[in-house]
C-alpha cells in the first residue's frame, strides 16, 4: 500500500513538470489553403526559431510542453498558439493582413491582379478595418475611404457618392454598381441600398472608383463589391454576440459556420433596434444571410448566397437651420404628425458555378433573383411599391500569348429583367385623431418593366517585364415597358421605351518604374440611366424625354511600397467630365423631378497610405492617412432661366482628411480615428454652405482566450468624442413652401457610446 502511494505521488509530481518531444506542422494561407514558406516560427519559452520550407513545413527537436509558438510572416497577421504536445503534426492557418495593399489580389476586376498593377484607383476595406467602428451600420466605414462620402441621415437614410457622382440624389444611392459575391445588388434602374448587410458577415469590400461601365455596365460613379467570408480550414463554430449603444441601440447576432473538407456553410442572423437620437427615429431591422461553397476534386466550385431583410424605420426627415442649431432632436413637423416611416421585405438569392476547362480557360456563371415589397407613408402621399428581378452573369477568362507576350482575355455578358410596380395614395393623417398615416384615394398606379444587356470584354497584356496594358469595352442596351393603370386615355403614357445603346471603352497602362513602385494612366467611359424616381413626376406621369447621363474619366496615379513593404502609399489625380447631367429640380415640399440640365466637371486628388510595424514581440502599430480634395463644379448648367455655370456642385465636402492609429498589445487593441470634412454647398446657387467639422472616435477591443475551443471578445467605444455639432447629410436644393424656411439639414449624432461582448465556440 505504501509503495502504491509513493508511486502515485511520483507520477503526480512528474505530471506537474513539462515534458519534451519533437514537434512539427504545416503553415497555410487561411483563405486559399496554399502553403506558406519562410514563416518564422518561434518557441516563446526557449527562444528557439524555425522557418517553414518550400512545403510549408516546420519542425522543432526536443521542445518542452506545453509550448507557446509565435508565427510571423510579412503580409500576414501575427498568430500565437499554445500546444500540449499530443497534436503533432499540426496545421496552422494564417490570416492575410490586407493593409499590405500591394500584395492583395483584386477579385472584382474582370481579370484579377495585384492592386499595385491595376491602372485604376481601387480601395479596399478589410475585415479588420470593418471592426474599427461600432457594428450597427455598414456604410459608415466608407467615410474613411478617399473619394467617397456617405451622407448619413439615419440608420436607414444613407446616400453614398463616389467622386461626387450621386451627391445630388435625394434620399438614396444611385449611379453606383454593387455586387455581393458576384450577385448584383443595384437594381436595373440604378438604385442601391447597402444598409441591410451585417458588416461582421463580410470578409472585405473592394471599391473601384470612377466610371466602370466597361466592366459592369451602368455605373458612372464606380462599383462596390462585397465578399463574404470564405473558409478553407475545417471547423464547426458558433458565434453569439450582443452590442448596446446610446439612444437605446442594440444588436443581437448569431453566426454558425461548418467547414469540412471541400464544403463551407455559414448562416448569420442579426437584429438591430434603436430608439434613435431624434423624434420619430425608431428603427427595427431583422436580417438573415447564408452562404455555401462546394469545391469538387477537379477544382470546380459551386457557391450559393441568400439574404432576407425585414425593416421598419421611422423617418424624422430634414430640419431648417433654426431647428438644426437649437433643437436637433426634433423631427420635421409634418413627418412627425404623419408618423412617416419606410418598411420593406427584401430577398436576394444567387447561385454561381466556376468551371476550369483547362489550366488556361475557366468560366464563372451566376444566376440571381431579387425581390422587394415596400410601403412608405409620407406627409404628401403614401407609396406602395413592389420590385422583382432576375438575371444572369457569365464571364470567361483565357490566359494566352499575343505576339509572344503574356496575356489574358476576359469576356462575357450580364442581363437583368426587372418588374417594378408603384402606386401612391392620399395621406389623410391630418384627419386622424392620433399621430398616424391614413390611406385615402389612389393617386397613381404604374408598372415599369426594365431590362438591360451588357456585353463586355477585356484584354490585359504584358508589353514588357515592367509595362502592362489594359483595354476593355462594354456594349449596353436598356429598355423599359410602361403601363399606366390609372390615368385617363389622354394622359396615358403606356408604351415601350428604349434608351440609346451605349459603348463604353477603357484603356490603361501601368509601369513599374522602380521595384514595388508603379505609375499608371487610364481613360474610361461610363454612363447611368435615369431612375424611376427621376422619370416619375408628382402627378404620376413619366418623363420619357430624359437622356442617359454619360462621362469620361481621365486619371494618373502612383502606387508604391516603402520601408521593406511596411508602408504603402497611393496618389490619384482624376478628372471626370459629365454630359447630359441629371439633376433634381425641386417642385414641391419633399418632391422633385429629374431633368437633363448641362455639363459638370469633377476634378480631384486622392491620397492613401497604410503603415504597419512590430515594435516588439507583442506590440504592433498600424497607421493610416487617407485624404481627398475635391474641385467639383458645373461647367454649363442653366435651369429655369438661372445660370449656375461655374458654381460648386452641392452635397460634397470640399475635402476629407482622415488619419487613424491602431495599437495592439497581445490581446488588447485600441483604434483612434479622426475625420475632418470641409464645407458643403447647400444648393446649385451656392447661396449657403455647411460648416466644416471634425470627428474623433475611439474603440477598444480585448480578446480573452479561455481555451482552445472557447474565447470571448469585449469592445467599448466612443463616437464623436468632441461632441461636435454638424450636418451629417443635407437635402440639396431644399425649398421652403408656405413661408417656411427650407429644410436642408440632417443633424449628426452627438457624443455617443457603445460596447459589446462576443462568444466564439469552436466545436
Amino acid at each position: 500500500m505504501k509503495k502504491s502511494l509513493v508511486l502515485l505521488l511520483i507520477i503526480n509530481i512528474l505530471g506537474t513538470f513539462s515534458y519534451a518531444q519533437d514537434f512539427k506542422g504545416n503553415v497555410l494561407d487561411a483563405k486559399s489553403g496554399r502553403i506558406l514558406e519562410n514563416v518564422e516560427v518561434t518557441d516563446l519559452n526557449s527562444g528557439k526559431t524555425s522557418f517553414t520550407n518550400n512545403r510549408g513545413e516546420f519542425e522543432f527537436d526536443e521542445i518542452e510542453f506545453p509550448v507557446e509558438l509565435e508565427f510571423k510572416r510579412i503580409g500576414y497577421l501575427r498568430s500565437v498558439q499554445t500546444f500540449q504536445g499530443n497534436e503533432s503534426p499540426v496545421k496552422i492557418f494564417l490570416q492575410k493582413e490586407i493593409s499590405q495593399l500591394s500584395e492583395v489580389i483584386v477579385r472584382s476586376s474582370n481579370i484579377p491582379q495585384e492592386i499595385r498593377k491595376i491602372p485604376a484607383s481601387v480601395s479596399l476595406i478589410s475585415e479588420n478595418e470593418l471592426q474599427r467602428t461600432d457594428n450597427f451600420n455598414l456604410v459608415q466605414n466608407f467615410n474613411y475611404v478617399p473619394g467617397i462620402f456617405v451622407s448619413q441621415g439615419a440608420l436607414n437614410t444613407n446616400k453614398i457618392n463616389i467622386r461626387g457622382i450621386g451627391s445630388r440624389a435625394q434620399y438614396s444611392t444611385n449611379r453606383i454598381k454593387a455586387y455581393i459575391d458576384g450577385i448584383p445588388l443595384t437594381t436595373a434602374e440604378g438604385e442601391l441600398t447597402l444598409d441591410d448587410f451585417d458588416p461582421e458577415y463580410l470578409d472585405r469590400i473592394e471599391i473601384i472608383k470612377g466610371p466602370v461601365s466597361s466592366a459592369f455596365g451602368a455605373g458612372l460613379g464606380g462599383a462596390i463589391n462585397l465578399y463574404t467570408k470564405d473558409q478553407t480550414r475545417d471547423q464547426r463554430s458558433v458565434v453569439a454576440d450582443f452590442s448596446y449603444g446610446s439612444f437605446n441601440t442594440r444588436k443581437t447576432r448569431a453566426n454558425i459556420n461548418y467547414v469540412k473538407d471541400s464544403l463551407d456553410l455559414s448562416f448569420n442572423y442579426n437584429q438591430v433596434k434603436s430608439d434613435g437620437y431624434r423624434e420619430n427615429g425608431e428603427y427595427d431591422r431583422i436580417s438573415m444571410l447564408g452562404s455555401a461553397n462546394l469545391l469538387n476534386k477537379k477544382g470546380n466550385s459551386w457557391s450559393f448566397f441568400f439574404s432576407y431583410t425585414n425593416l421598419k424605420a421611422y423617418i424624422p426627415s430634414s430640419l431648417n437651420e433654426d431647428d438644426f442649431l437649437n433643437d436637433p432632436e426634433k423631427a420635421a413637423f409634418t413627418w412627425y404628425q404623419a408618423a412617416g416611416y419606410e418598411s420593406y421585405t427584401k430577398n436576394i438569392l444567387g447561385i454561381s458555378y466556376e468551371h476550369n476547362f483547362s489550366p488556361s480557360l475557366k468560366n464563372q456563371t451566376s444566376i440571381f433573383y431579387n425581390s422587394r415589397d415596400g410601403y412608405e407613408p409620407r406627409p404628401f402621399d403614401i407609396l406602395d411599391d413592389e420590385r422583382r428581378s432576375f438575371g444572369a452573369r457569365t464571364k470567361f477568362n483565357y490566359q494566352t500569348s499575343i505576339f509572344n507576350r503574356s496575356s489574358e482575355i476576359s469576356f462575357g455578358a450580364e442581363t437583368m429583367f426587372e418588374f417594378y410596380e408603384t402606386g401612391t395614395y392620399e395621406n389623410l393623417y391630418e384627419e386622424a385623431e392620433e399621430r398616424r398615416s391614413v390611406p385615402g384615394d389612389r393617386l397613381s398606379l404604374n408598372e415599369q418593366d426594365r431590362n438591360y444587356l451588357n456585353l463586355f470584354a477585356q484584354l490585359n497584356i504584358d508589353l514588357s517585364s515592367k509595362l502592362t496594358a489594359e483595354a476593355g469595352l462594354n456594349f449596353n442596351t436598356t429598355a423599359y415597358d410602361l403601363e399606366d393603370r390609372f390615368n385617363s386615355e389622354e394622359n396615358n403614357q403606356s408604351g415601350d421605351y428604349r434608351f440609346e445603346p451605349v459603348l463604353s471603352p477603357r484603356v490603361g497602362l501601368s509601369y513599374e518604374a522602380f521595384e514595388g513602385k508603379n505609375f499608371y494612366v487610364s481613360a474610361s467611359h461610363g454612363f447611368s440611366t435615369p431612375t424611376v424616381a427621376e422619370t416619375l413626376t408628382p402627378e404620376g406621369l413619366i418623363n420619357t424625354d430624359l437622356k442617359t447621363e454619360t462621362g469620361w474619366n481621365y486619371e494618373i496615379g502612383f502606387k508604391g511600397n516603402w520601408l521593406n513593404n511596411r508602408l504603402y502609399t497611393e496618389l490619384n489625380l482624376y478628372s471626370i467630365q459629365i454630359r447630359n447631367l441629371l439633376v433634381a429640380r425641386r417642385v414641391r415640399q419633399d418632391q422633385y423631378v429629374g431633368v437633363n440640365a448641362g455639363k459638370a466637371d469633377h476634378n480631384g486628388i486622392e491620397f492613401t497610405s497604410a503603415y504597419e510595424t512590430v515594435l516588439s514581440g507583442d506590440l504592433v502599430l498600424r497607421f493610416f492617412l487617407n485624404s481627398s480634395f475635391n474641385f467639383f463644379e458645373f461647367e454649363r448648367f442653366v435651369d429655369l432661366g438661372e445660370n449656375y455655370s461655374g458654381n460648386t456642385i452641392p452635397g460634397v465636402p470640399e475635402y476629407m482628411i482622415s488619419p487613424g492609429t491602431e495599437v495592439s498589445y497581445k490581446n488588447l487593441s485600441a483604434n483612434i480615428n479622426y475625420q475632418a470634412f470641409g464645407e458643403m454647398a447647400l444648393n446649385d446657387a451656392n447661396s449657403g454652405y455647411t460648416d466644416p467639422y471634425q470627428l474623433l472616435n475611439l474603440k477598444l477591443d480585448y480578446y480573452w482566450n479561455l481555451s482552445r475551443k472557447l474565447d470571448l471578445h469585449f469592445n467599448f467605444g466612443i463616437n464623436n468624442i468632441l461632441d461636435e455639432k454638424y450636418a451629417s447629410s443635407i437635402v440639396t436644393n431644399a425649398v421652403g413652401f408656405g413661408g417656411s424656411a427650407p429644410r436642408y439639414y440632417y443633424p449628426g449624432n452627438p457624443r455617443n457610446f457603445f460596447g459589446g461582448v462576443r462568444l466564439n465556440l469552436n466545436l
